[in-house]
Formats: structure tokens, C-alpha cells, sequence
């Protein structure tokens, strides 16, 4: 089975910086190839001009990356020709209009039947300085961070240090255990929201491309222009390794309960539960869980193994918790081990 794409979704209020953001990801991604859907709903979409420079179907641009323009309801068609295996894309970035409804992408994604492709969670984009006031205008804006996997608080330099932590917690006290991300210009670590590729890089000597030009200028511009310091939080990742069988009880638990911060955890999982022998790979993006049982490959440990990624984790804790989730009995679990598992299994 292939591994799947992840379908990140970007929302946020008109002028919170999500086409900001896109364009940082596009520029500084380190080799991953997105495609980039830009949804709006006028018929002359300035967001996709500002990405692409231009406006068109869709825009190819030099690093592999595809920008597209589209109306929700091409949304599923196009997921269909980004996940094709000849499309070479890495991962699928959807800026939504600054007037839509997340849940319903949200839908749209979790609800095809496309099996290339998997939700890669809802980053929800806040203006630091406009925020208060448009949440008293739009109270709805409160039901789209309570849908949030990750907010990234933008534009964090033009509000005073003590109003940018109150806002942060108001924030958090609405969308629940998500990492609050602040930053500016929308810069934030593509490690954080999606894996780089494993790709052999070319020894042959290779001309300078135009958007890797435009990341000269882009990181030139901002370090000459930044004046403060960077407002961005560094992102944590832990890792875990065992060798000995896993409680999915346990396991599950962790996953529904997890740490304060975390956005993502990807990973193998080896259960200690008699006749079931083959492996459980789990991706987990905020509230979301999915398992998929694979068989071994031929010459493959058994054993455990993930990684999980997110702000202000807190490693010694999250280790531990992950080392409880050991199988500690000399005798497998039955079958009934297995059920929450089963609960976050497709069929």
C-alpha cells in the first residue's frame, strides 16, 4: 500500500496571512513537491495570482510545486489528479477562502474515497492585531479554532508581548490541547506541518531555478528588514523505538489523551495480542487517528517505532507515557485488546 497525502488544510479570516503562509511553504520547503489548491469564490482569484503571478487553471512552477485554482466543488476531481502517482506530489496544500466553512473541507477530505490521499489537519491562521475585533463581528470564527489541528498566530510583532500571551491563551481556552503557533511574515517550519521527501539529490551541475531565486530574495528581504526578534516558537519532535510488543490499549489512550502541544504522530506499531502478527502504521494530525494494519516485509524487525511533532512538547513526559505503553505480561492479550484500535481502522 502506497503511503498516502497528506491534505493539509490552511483557513484563517480575510487578511490573516494564509496566502503568506503558502508562499513561505512554496519557497522554503526543502525539495517537497506541493501542490497547492487555492479556493476561492470570485471569479477573478487574487489569492492564486499572488501565489502563482498569475491567473490560469493551473501554474507549474519550477521546484515541482503546481499551484491550482479552483471552486470547492472541483475540490475532489483535483485531489484525484494531484495523487496520481505521475503527478510526483509530495503533499497537497488547500488555502481556503477567507469566507469558507473549514468543516465542509474538512469533510471533503476525511469523506473520499480516494485512497492516495489522507487529512493532513486544519491550520487556522489568526491575525494577532485584527483577531479580537473580528471575532466580536464574526463569532463564528470561535467554532473555526474549536476545528483547528494547529493555529499559528500571525503577525505577532504588532501587538505588545503581554497582549500577544493573552490572546494566546484566549485562544487556547477555545480550541482545546493544540499548539498555539506565533510567528511573522507566516513563517513557520515546514518540518512541522509535513515529512521531507527521501529523494537522491543530482550530482550533475544544475542552473539556479527562478523560485530558488525568489528564496534568495524572500529570506534576503526579511533579514534585512526584521528589526525584533523572531516571534516564531521552535517545534519539538520525539521519538520512540522498542523492541519489545506494545498494550494497544494503551497505545490508543495515549493517542486520546495526548500531550499538550502535539500536532502529528506518525509510527509502526507492533501489538503483543496472540494471532495478530502483522503491523499497525498510525498517523495522527490533532483529534485525528487512523491505523492501518500492513504485513512485514521480508527481513523486517519487529518492533515499534514513532515520532511525534508539535510545539512546547514536553520530552521527558512524553517518553515515559510512551514507555507505559509497553506490554509488560508474560502472556499475550487476547483479541478484546484490539478493539480501540478497530475504532480508528477504515473498513
Amino acid at each position: 500500500m502506497a503511503e498516502r497525502i497528506p491534505v493539509l488544510i490552511v483557513a484563517g479570516f480575510l487578511g490573516s496571512g494564509k496566502t503568506t503562509l503558502l508562499n513561505h511553504l512554496l519557497r522554503d520547503n526543502r525539495g517537497t513537491r506541493i501542490g497547492a489548491v487555492v479556493n476561492d469564490f470570485g471569479a477573478v482569484n487574487i489569492d492564486a495570482m499572488l501565489v502563482a503571478g498569475q491567473v490560469d487553471a493551473t501554474v507549474s512552477l519550477s521546484n515541482g510545486c503546481v499551484c491550482c485554482a479552483v471552486d470547492v466543488s472541483e475540490l475532489d476531481e483535483l485531489f484525484t489528479r494531484l495523487a496520481h502517482p505521475k503527478s510526483d506530489i509530495d503533499v497537497i496544500v488547500v488555502e481556503a477562502s477567507g469566507l469558507a466553512e473549514p468543516r465542509n473541507l474538512i469533510r471533503m477530505v476525511i469523506g473520499s474515497d480516494n485512497p492516495r490521499i489522507r487529512y493532513g489537519g486544519l491550520v487556522e491562521v489568526v491575525d494577532a492585531e485584527q483577531f479580537p475585533a473580528s471575532r466580536e463581528r464574526h463569532p463564528e470564527l470561535a467554532t473555526h479554532l474549536k476545528l483547528a489541528d494547529l493555529v499559528v498566530v500571525n503577525k505577532a510583532d504588532r501587538v505588545p508581548e503581554d497582549d500577544l500571551e493573552r490572546l494566546r491563551a484566549e485562544i487556547a481556552g477555545i480550541a482545546g490541547p493544540v499548539p498555539v503557533y506565533a510567528t511573522t511574515f507566516g513563517r513557520i517550519d515546514p518540518g512541522l506541518l509535513f515529512d521531507e521527501p527521501l529523494r537522491e539529490k543530482s550530482s550533475a551541475a544544475e542552473q539556479l531555478s527562478f523560485d530558488a531565486l525568489l528564496a534568495d530574495d524572500h529570506h534576503a528581504d526579511h533579514h534585512a528588514d526584521d528589526g525584533h526578534r523572531h516571534m516564531h516558537d521552535e517545534y519539538t519532535s520525539v521519538s520512540f523505538d522498542s523492541d519489545r510488543e506494545l498494550d494497544p490499549r494503551r497505545l490508543v489512550a495515549f493517542l486520546e489523551d495526548p500531550p499538550a502541544g502535539l500536532f502529528r504522530a506518525k509510527g509502526v506499531a507492533a501489538f503483543g495480542v496472540a494471532e495478530e502478527r502483522r503491523k499497525f502504521v498510525f498517523h495522527m494530525v490533532g483529534r485525528h487517528l487512523v491505523f492501518e494494519p500492513r504485513g512485514w516485509g521480508r527481513g523486517e524487525p519487529r518492533a515499534s517505532a514513532m515520532v511525534l511533532i508539535g510545539t512546547g512538547l514536553d520530552s521527558e513526559t512524553v517518553s515515559k507515557r510512551l514507555r507505559d505503553t509497553v506490554h509488560d505480561g508474560d502472556d499475550p492479550l487476547d483479541s478484546q485488546a484490539m478493539l480501540g484500535v478497530w475504532r480508528y481502522t477504515p473498513h
